[in-house]
């Protein structure tokens, strides 16, 4: 069974819209993502997202979450625990990270918070005042512009 699509005859008559099919063509290879750590995605308003994640034995400080255009990557690398002793089973997992979302357009990061092992992320769009719908007031009299005068074209000669 084919599991992967051509996308190449959608390019060929598509102007504008190379972003969109890369990002179909990550989500169909997936990329290798295992799963980890685990995360939420939810909804909170009409605008606004909250993405958390679970990472039970790290610290704060050994979590890095960098927005950067439309990609959010949350980056997780334990330091080496030397004077805990020997462990004779060890079920959490200290493995490093790293979990990229894609982010649409005007969604901005808001937050971050960590608490009892998850790492909450708020996002907020924002779309611009430039692109947000206006209503144009329809006025009234003379629909031409007004023009200014031009004075008649002069021709000097020099002498």
């Amino acid at each position: 069974m084919r599991t992967n699509f051509d996308f190449a005859p959608y390019r060929r008559s598509t102007v504008g819209f190379d972003r969109l099919f890369d990002l179909l063509e990550t989500g169909m290879r997936g990329d290798g993502l295992d799963g980890y750590p685990p995360f939420d995605l939810a909804r909170d308003g009409e605008d606004s997202y909250r993405i958390t994640v679970a990472v039970a034995g790290f610290r704060p400080e050994e979590i890095e979450v960098v927005a950067q255009q439309n990609l959010l990557t949350i980056t997780g690398k334990r330091a080496e625990d030397q004077d805990r002793g020997e462990y004779l089973h060890r079920g959490i997992a200290a493995r490093p990270f790293e979990r990229r979302f894609q982010l649409a357009d005007f969604i901005e990061v808001r937050s971050a918070s960590f608490e009892n092992g998850l790492l909450t992320i708020a996002l907020q769009r924002v779309v611009p005042e430039a692109m947000k719908p206006r209503k144009i007031e329809i006025g009234h009299g003379s629909a031409a512009p007004e023009r200014l005068d031009a004075p008649a074209n002069k021709i000097v000669e020099a002498a």
